[in-house]
């Protein structure tokens, strides 16, 4: 058994999620057309595509074929309760404002819940031919050659950080003009207190990133529930401390994500910045 096959055998659902989840990383990386339609939701700076749409149905159509009594959430408007427990929860392309500009920081996230707690997450970078894979209680891992030869494995631990000092801290911002400035505001205020910042404009790759040891905090206002599911899981299995801002859950308004080192450090930078 190959380093893969052994890693999707670690729990039930994750040969049909990785093939789902590679499955609409392939559409998206090479059924890209010349021009995108592109419409907008929440502002007209929230963009949406075909693309985005087509990724989804994809994800739809081979998670609930195979599994039809299940659950799915899914950011392009795909929802439906289920009966067997299990609920999927997906961001078809996170990063769609990248996808557009050809910013390689896009992904296609895919997490299972039950219990309404994330039990297994895939998320896959095509233009870095990378995934990243959490199961609940069992370890988080890098998958590289994704798309094209994926049989090596790596486990992921959360780099060393001494102190918020020295740490490479990411963010993202929301897409209301007035959002993005309080945002700013919170990013200028911490500035002096840590080494720097990193504006990926993907939270899924964000929480992989930091799994990966590239990062060590991340902190994001008003993400949704697709946006946390698979790489909040991601995070923590390779060690990450992941809650809100003000309690235990990563589905508060602000979430924050670090190595153990500086995780208390960083919320209580962050609450006296927030307010």
């Amino acid at each position: 058994m190959d380093q893969l096959s052994a890693l999707l055998a670690r729990h039930e659902l994750l040969p049909l999620a990785w093939e789902a989840a590679r499955e609409a990383a392939l559409y998206l990386r090479d059924e890209r057309p010349s021009t995108l339609v592109i419409d907008s939701k929440s502002t007209q700076v929230d963009a949406v595509t075909e693309m985005d749409r087509g990724a989804e149905q994809r994800l739809v159509t081979h998670l609930l074929g195979a599994r039809p009594t299940d659950g799915f959430l899914g950011e392009e408007g795909g929802e439906r309760d289920g009966s067997s427990g299990v609920r999927w929860v997906v961001d078809p392309l996170d990063g769609t404002v990248n996808y557009l500009y050809r910013i390689p920081m896009w992904s296609v996230s895919v997490a299972a819940e039950v219990d309404e707690q994330s039990v297994i997450g895939i998320v896959v970078a095509p233009e870095y031919d990378e995934a990243f894979v959490g199961i609940g209680g069992g370890g988080a891992w890098l998958v590289r050659h994704a798309l094209t030869d994926p049989v090596w494995v790596e486990q992921l631990h959360v780099g060393d950080c001494a102190n918020l000092g020295m740490a490479m801290v990411a963010t993202g911002f929301g897409y209301s003009a007035q959002r993005r400035q309080e945002q700013a505001a919170v990013m200028l205020a911490i500035a002096g207190q840590v080494r720097d910042f990193r504006r990926m404009g993907g939270a899924a790759i964000d929480f992989c990133w930091l799994a990966r040891g590239r990062l060590d905090g991340y902190y994001e206002r008003g993400l949704a529930r697709w946006d946390v599911a698979a790489g909040a899981l991601i995070a923590r299995e390779a060690g990450a401390v992941v809650t809100g801002l003000w309690g235990d859950s990563v589905y508060e308004e602000t979430m924050v994500c670090s190595v153990p080192s500086i995780a208390e450090s960083l919320r209580a930078v962050l609450r006296k910045a927030q307010g």
